[in-house]
């Protein structure tokens, strides 16, 4: 299992125990299908709900996990509708329309296993009624709007080059005057560029960067191996080929990633950060590169800019010169319906080029 998996894992088996049984039974349920860090927002969510349930005397529990299915089967739709409300407009819990559409899901399927699927010892549902049966959850995720909010946010083709070049070259400048940033970007710069250089010419998610492994790399064939998203087998790695824009990168930071992060012979990590205070160098983690990237960003003069955007940049260029199908295998898309976010941005993109070139 990779690490971010195992952490989550952990993360479950923490709060789970703090969850109603009915909870706990559907987390079981769907343990084999669904990746430990989908399992975690599930909780995530179920707390939020369970504490709005409490907290609005829905219940009158003395705690989350006490909780009786009684107390969801007398739910109203009114209950519902104020819970949305709540989930939108409340000052600490105010999300995205995208978010609460998300969380509002979480809850159907829970109600739906505890009505249609689970039993108890008389064959009879858990629930007996569901009131989420009832709630219409409008999409909000479909690749024309997506596309549209990415739209101006993503590097070009040369923008691409000029960011590995300013991370390269024209960073130091700017940062001239402050002496710890200097220290830091002339011991990471080569690793930072690798980085960069490597997901703009891969597709890579962040999460498949950090858990990248020495022996992971295969410069010969230019073969990255992973762990694809929402694949519970941890007994095969994925292949993903990287451009040779990236060997350069890739063999300077390898040349230099013992001598600079004093990694110790049993570290596998390929990439690798040396905290402050640290002897030994370590596994860089997804906050650190999502942090290292932004820093880059903003002094780019692109600051809405981030790791998954750099994903997206070399999405929208690779699905340019090859089909949907092609860029859904090289990104790891579960279904081509994703992938045709990168379909109508580069109808844009497209006119843009036709129109410079008058």
């Amino acid at each position: 299992m990779n690490l971010i998996k195992i952490k989550d894992r952990q993360e479950v088996d923490k709060r789970i125990i703090f969850m109603p049984w009915y909870v706990e039974k559907f987390i079981q349920y769907k343990l084999p299908d669904l990746s430990p860090s989908t399992l975690l927002e599930y909780l995530r969510d179920y707390e939020t709900f369970f504490h709005w349930l409490l907290a609005e005397g829905l219940s009158g529990a003395a705690a989350m996990k006490d909780i009786p299915l009684i107390d969801l089967e007398r739910l109203h739709m009114e209950s519902i509708d104020n819970y949305r409300m709540f989930l939108t407009t409340f000052k600490d819990r105010q999300n995205s329309r995208i978010t609460v559409s998300r969380k509002l899901s979480s809850l159907r399927s829970l109600f739906h296993y505890l009505s249609q699927i689970a039993e108890d010892d008389d064959f009879y549902p858990l629930l007996k009624r569901n009131v989420m049966a009832k709630v219409v959850i409008k999409r909000t995720n479909k690749p024309k709007d997506t596309a549209a909010r990415l739209e101006g946010k993503l590097l070009q083709e040369e923008e691409i080059h000029e960011f590995i070049r300013y991370i390269n070259e024209h960073y130091p400048v700017d940062v001239a005057a402050n002496k710890q940033a200097i220290y830091s970007y002339e011991l990471n710069r080569v690793r930072d560029a690798c980085i960069v250089t490597l997901i703009l010419n891969s597709g890579l998610r962040v999460s498949e960067v950090v858990n990248l492994n020495l022996d992971d790399i295969d410069l010969k064939k230019r073969l990255a191996y992973v762990f694809r998203k929402g694949d519970n087998d941890d007994s095969f790695k994925t292949p993903v080929y990287f451009r040779q824009e990236a060997i350069d990168d890739l063999t300077n930071y390898l040349r230099l990633r013992e001598s600079n992060y004093k990694a110790p012979k049993r570290e596998k990590a390929f990439f690798l950060a040396l905290a402050n205070g640290k002897t030994e160098g370590s596994r860089m983690t997804k906050r650190a590169i999502q942090e290292m990237v932004i820093k880059y960003a903003k002094r780019f003069g692109k600051p809405y800019l981030s790791v998954h955007k750099l994903r997206h940049s070399f999405a929208t260029d690779y699905y340019l010169r090859n089909d949907l199908y092609k860029t859904q295998e090289q990104l790891g898309h579960a279904s081509p319906e994703t992938t045709q976010i990168y379909a109508h941005l580069t109808d844009k993109t497209m006119a843009e080029a036709i129109d410079n070139l008058k």
